[in-house]
């Protein structure tokens, strides 16, 4: 069933704009909601996502996981029609998933690869996603990579512009300032950047700098450069 879904701005759900990490919409099937906008506004043109921190994983990984928002009406974010396909997952486990077509075997390969690096040294669980909405799996996601508070969700959807977005857990954000996340989307997701060296350019890129980022030790000045 669907339903819409409006809430008011005082709720406790209200999205930051101009942050790093997108929120995933709630885990039922969302005709539309609308968020009213935080007073935080964009600090630059590239910084045009929404920030849902959610101690819960029960609620950030919607349907849709599109993370991508219309923003033509001012002051407000409407998230896209929920969207939940198993059927997209692949049929045995893989952190990388690319239901775009955006990389190579060898660039799943590579990737794979060093996300197993990332887990095996820091214990954190970088998943990669490569979207065009609607053609994702959305929810079904959850379950299959077991998403839990030490996950990074990475969904790669140039479909909104950026192609970069983050769902970060509550571990992770205790050891990675929250400007690292608006600052990688800001180098390596905008439109230019995509659309000159590629989409697949921009998620190997993002994963390197992410890899970085999370091996350094942990301190006032860590993750301070997007490598």
């Amino acid at each position: 069933m669907t339903y819409p879904l409006h809430l008011p701005c005082s709720s406790p759900l209200t999205l930051r704009r101009g942050t790093s990490r997108p929120s995933l919409a709630l885990p039922i099937t969302i005709a539309s909601f609308h968020l009213c906008r935080a007073q935080t506004k964009p600090t630059s043109p590239t910084s045009f996502f929404t920030y849902f921190k959610s101690k819960s994983f029960n609620w950030v990984l919607s349907g849709a996981l599109t993370l991508g928002f219309s923003l033509a009406v001012p002051g407000c974010v409407e998230a896209k029609v929920g969207v939940n396909k198993p059927e997209l997952l692949p049929k045995e486990f893989t952190t990388v998933i690319d239901v775009a077509g955006f990389l190579s075997d060898g660039q799943e390969k590579r990737l794979a690869q060093e996300i197993s690096n990332i887990e095996k040294d820091t214990g954190f669980k970088l998943r990669v996603l490569a979207q065009n909405y609607p053609d994702t799996p959305g929810l079904a996601i959850r379950d299959f990579w077991q998403v839990d508070d030490r996950t990074i969700v990475f969904v790669a959807d140039p479909t909104f512009g950026n192609i970069l977005n983050f769902n970060v857990g509550a571990s992770v954000d205790l050891d990675v300032p929250q400007s690292f996340w608006s600052r990688l989307a800001g180098k390596y997701g905008t439109i230019f950047y995509w659309k000159e060296k590629g989409e697949d350019a921009s998620i190997e890129a993002a994963v390197m700098a992410i890899s970085s980022c999370l091996k350094e030790p942990v301190g006032p000045r860590n993750c301070s450069d997007v490598k």
